[in-house]
């Protein structure tokens, strides 16, 4: 692994608790982690985002398309 890809997987990892942590996440930071992301950080990230929208009442539409386009 080189140092690139250290701190490409450090931006990722940032940015996932960031959005976990957020009720209402940057649509900016959500797109910056699906273009960091690989397949096996796809997966968690799918998973937290599926967290929010079984968490949330009404979820946000964004999410819900977020995550069917992981799929």
């Amino acid at each position: 692994m080189t140092a690139t890809d250290d701190v490409r997987d450090e931006l990722f990892t940032t940015l996932l608790r960031k959005i976990e942590g957020d009720p209402y996440p940057s649509s900016t930071m959500m797109d910056m982690i699906e273009q960091l992301a690989d397949d096996e950080q796809r997966a968690q990230y799918a998973r937290v985002l599926m967290e929010k929208v079984a968490q949330d009442e009404y979820p946000s539409l964004d999410l819900i398309r977020r995550v069917q386009a992981l799929c």
